[in-house]
């Protein structure tokens, strides 16, 4: 895996809307592929606060979790911000 694809993997990661299928549909890369790359790439402490983040009401990780209200999981500037490859 190229560093700026690690890069963006990381940042999709970090984000609280950017959902775990978003992330598997750019990059092939699963939710537990996606904790075990933030744990070896995250401080432990940062990966600490990210899991309990994720793994709190706030995070909208996982699409179940998120209100019908939302239809997206991408900014309607991300293409744009990122050279993301879904459009």
């Amino acid at each position: 895996m190229k560093e700026r694809e690690l890069d963006r993997i990381i940042e999709m990661a970090w984000e609280d809307r950017t959902p775990f299928e978003a992330i598997k549909n750019q990059f092939g890369v699963s939710e537990s592929e996606v904790i075990h790359l933030m744990r070896k790439e995250l401080k432990e402490s940062s990966f600490k606060m990210w899991r309990k983040r994720v793994n709190s009401g706030v995070s909208q990780k996982h699409l179940k979790k998120r209100s019908d209200a939302v239809t997206r999981f991408k900014c309607s500037r991300q293409k744009s911000i990122s050279q993301n490859k879904i459009t």
